[in-house]
């Protein structure tokens, strides 16, 4: 019989603030707890087909003791990876252009040796 683990429900401490309005953070922690149940959704109905492909009946209890093969996982991870783009694809694009801001930013001591060089 397999081992139940249990997890605990809320996280300690106070939740980390990322964003200026809290608002954010919240709406952004809820979007991700949504694709995460998208992607286990999505898991249990790739599940539920492969089951279907080889004759067996897609019980709960088929799914649940279902153990996908190092190819499936593999397939699987690759499609949470461009899921996991698309749904942060927003997130990445502002990563991009603070990291290009800043490439194209002097360095501070850069700025005032020109500010001495002109005067």
């Amino acid at each position: 019989m397999a081992e139940t683990i249990t997890l605990q429900k809320k996280a300690r401490g106070e939740r980390p603030q990322y964003f200026a309005d809290p608002a954010i953070d919240k709406t952004l922690a809820i979007t991700l707890a949504l694709a995460g149940e998208v992607a286990v959704l999505r898991d249990r109905i790739d599940t539920i087909e492969r089951l279907a492909e080889a004759g067996t009946a897609p019980t709960r209890a088929a799914v649940d003791a279902y153990k996908p093969d190092a190819k499936v996982r593999a397939e699987r991870d690759a499609w949470r990876d461009s899921y996991l783009d698309t749904v942060l694809r927003i997130v990445h694009q502002e990563r991009e252009e603070l990291e290009q801001r800043a490439a194209d930013t002097k360095p501070y001591a850069a700025v005032i040796e020109e500010v001495v060089a002109n005067d």
